[in-house]
C-alpha cells in the first residue's frame, strides 16, 4: 500500500502536458546521457561490481544531483543483475534505486533534463522490486510510471520505452497485456532513430535491435529479423550490449 501511495504521489506532483518534453534541451538531454552512459546497461557482472564500489565512494564525496542519479541507477542494474542471483549481498537494491529516484522526481529543483533518465529507471525499479518480492501490484504501479514518462519523454529520449520494452519483454505470461510493449516499444524506437540517428546510441540500439529480432523470429518476419540481428552485432564489436544474443 505504502508503495503504491508513493506512486501515485509521484505521478501527481510530476503530472504535465505533453509539451512538457518539448521544454527540454534535447542537446543537454544528450550531454547528460553521455555522463551516465558508463552506468547504464552493464551486463558483465565483474565490471558492474566494480563499478557500484566506485559510484558510491564518488557520491560518498561528491553527493552532486548528478551522482545521485548515478548512484540511483546503478543501484538498479546491481538489482537487475546481480539481486536475482543472490540471496542475501544484493538482495535490496532494487528498493534503493527507486527511493532515491522518486525522491529525485518529486523534488522541484531537479534538473529538468535528467527527468527522462530519472523517471524510466525509477519506474523500472519498481518493477524489479515487485519481481524480488514476489509483489505483483508493484508491476501494475511500475507500468503507470512507464506510461508517464512515456508520454512526458519518449519524444525526446528512449529510455523510457526501452526500459518499459525491456521490462516487458521478461514478464511471465500472465502479464499478457502488459508483454506486447516488448514489442511495441522497440518498434517505436527504431521509428524514431531512423528519422534522428542521434535519438539513442549504439548501445541501446544494438539490445533493441536484438529485442526486436528476438519477438519475431519466423514467418514474414524472418527476413527482417536477420537484418537486425546483423545491426545487433555490428554495433557491439566488444560485446557490450546484444551481440552475444544475436550470436546466440
Amino acid at each position: 500500500m505504502k508503495y503504491k501511495l508513493f506512486t501515485l504521489i509521484i505521478i501527481a506532483m510530476t503530472f504535465t502536458n505533453s509539451l512538457k518534453a518539448q521544454q527540454l534541451d534535447f542537446t543537454k538531454v544528450k550531454t547528460y546521457e553521455h555522463q551516465l552512459d558508463d552506468v547504464i546497461e552493464i551486463i558483465d557482472t565483474t565490471q558492474l561490481k566494480i563499478k557500484l564500489n566506485k559510484v558510491e565512494q564518488k557520491f560518498q564525496k561528491e553527493p552532486t544531483e548528478l551522482n545521485k542519479v548515478r548512484l540511483g541507477i546503478i543501484y538498479h542494474e546491481t538489482a537487475l543483475n546481480l539481486g536475482f542471483l543472490s540471496k542475501t549481498t544484493f538482495k535490496g537494491y532494487a528498493k534503493k534505486s527507486y527511493d532515491i529516484l522518486s525522491e529525485l522526481s518529486v523534488d522541484s529543483n531537479t534538473t529538468k533534463e535528467l527527468l527522462p533518465f530519472i523517471s524510466s529507471y525509477c519506474a523500472s525499479a519498481l518493477s524489479l522490486q515487485g519481481g524480488e518480492t514476489m509483489k505483483l501490484s508493484l508491476v501494475d504501479d511500475a507500468f503507470k510510471l512507464f506510461e508517464e514518462s512515456i508520454q512526458k519523454y519518449s519524444d525526446i529520449s528512449c529510455y523510457p520505452e526501452f526500459l518499459r520494452g525491456s521490462v516487458a519483454e521478461n514478464l511471465p505470461w500472465f502479464f499478457f497485456s502488459k508483454r506486447k510493449y516488448g514489442k511495441i516499444d522497440m518498434q517505436s524506437i527504431i521509428d524514431k532513430h531512423n528519422t534522428n540517428s542521434e535519438y539513442a546510441n549504439w548501445k541501446v540500439m544494438s539490445f533493441v535491435y536484438w529485442a526486436w529480432a528476438n519477438k519475431r523470429q519466423g514467418g514474414k518476419y524472418k527476413a527482417q529479423s536477420l537484418i537486425y540481428l546483423e545491426k545487433a552485432i555490428a554495433l557491439d564489436p566488444d560485446y557490450k550490449a546484444g551481440r552475444q544474443r544475436a550470436e546466440d
